[in-house]
């Protein structure tokens, strides 16, 4: 077991009220969590020190975001498996809006480089603006994000940080200690844990603790698509079983009527897979992926492309970052998670920077 949990400091400890005023902010987040469960969840928006307020509105009432990523999930695996045996992440396509035709970053097709994209909002080739995460194995060198950038780098954890939200991150490949690293301040709240079913415990633990931002990674697809090959047998069970995990969630969510009103849930991926490898950045197992999301006002069983006229329905293709309608992309989860949450998008993001994803229909005044 690898685990990582890292203290936090007196002042992260103090009462909450205490924390934000100290921190200039105005988030109050009820979200039913420690003394407040059952409180019926309110925000509102806030100064943020590094972040300017926004001046709309987002696009939901969410008073916390869960990003859920699944390692190797290829779409293809929930169309054939069904409702029936993946219920859980059907569940979350009836009651939000989804598509299993998103899209991975262009450049590579493997696990960390994406990852950083989705938590950086960043494309990945560094001379052009991105986040310069080439590797994907636990080197020390490059040691940060920003060192393999080349340039200050900010992430959704050092926004919704600043904001005094305490994000935390679950991951189950020790290679995500690069985050820890590049942002220490912002990933005091950090579990590294390779089995998948004790870290999805300590995450529904940690759903007691007030928090606006949680990222949960899964590895289960991935591990076994490597192993016995992609959308064969063996990958089709590890994909049910992370369903199950996903599940395991969700029940704990519904258990507390705060979150279960409050919380958006985003699920996507880093890249999908094809025999046992899904290096091959051109090819369209690789890189097609789904993106979910449910949570307050997401209408239930709507379709992200028909949310959303702006963006184009990819078919098979893979467009270039050029394209003036861009595909959904995985690299979109940061700021649509900090929409949701209202906060500005992260400072040098390119990947929906605008925030202008709508997960929520565009109601006329």
């Amino acid at each position: 077991m690898t685990l990582l949990t890292l203290s936090r400091s007196a002042a992260d400890r103090r009462p909450r009220t205490a924390r934000l005023t100290a921190l200039g902010a105005a988030l109050l987040l009820t979200a039913g969590l420690g003394s407040t469960a059952g409180a019926t969840p309110t925000r509102s928006h806030l100064p943020d020190p590094g972040t300017a307020a926004r001046t709309v509105e987002s696009d939901s009432e969410a008073t916390t975001v869960l990003a859920i990523s699944i390692d190797g999930l290829n779409p293809n695996a929930l169309t054939r498996l069904g409702a029936a045996r993946t219920p859980s992440l059907h569940r979350v396509m009836d009651e939000g809006a989804s598509t299993l035709n998103a899209r991975t970053e262009v450049e590579l097709t493997v696990t960390l480089p994406n990852h950083t994209g989705m938590v950086t909002g960043r494309r990945i080739t560094a001379r052009a603006g991105g986040h310069g995460v080439v590797w994907n194995d636990d080197r020390k060198r490059p040691a940060t994000v920003q060192a393999a950038s080349g340039r200050p780098v900010d992430s959704v954890f050092t926004v919704v940080n600043r904001a005094g939200g305490r994000p935390a991150l679950f991951a189950s490949k020790t290679k995500f200690r690069l985050w820890k690293r590049s942002w220490p301040l912002a990933l005091k709240d950090t579990v590294i844990e390779e089995r998948n079913a004790v870290l999805v415990k300590a995450l529904v633990a940690d759903l007691d603790q007030e928090r606006s931002f949680r990222m949960l990674h899964l590895s289960l697809p991935d591990v076994v698509g490597h192993e016995h090959g992609f959308m064969g047998k063996r990958y089709l069970a590890a994909v049910r079983r992370a369903d199950a995990l996903v599940g395991r969630v969700l029940r704990a969510v519904d258990r507390s009527p705060a979150l279960s009103q409050g919380l958006a849930l985003l699920v996507t991926a880093d890249h999908g897979g094809k025999g046992t490898r899904h290096s091959v950045a051109t090819s369209v197992a690789n890189y097609r992926i789904p993106f979910l999301v449910r949570g307050p006002g997401v209408p239930a069983g709507s379709d992200l492309y028909e949310l959303n006229p702006t963006y184009a329905d990819p078919g098979r293709g893979q467009p270039s970052y050029a394209e003036a309608r861009q595909p959904v992309r995985n690299g979109m989860l940061a700021n649509l998670s900090l929409d949701l949450l209202g906060l500005r998008s992260v400072p040098g993001s390119e990947h929906n920077v605008d925030q202008d994803l709508e997960v929520t229909p565009v109601v006329a005044p």
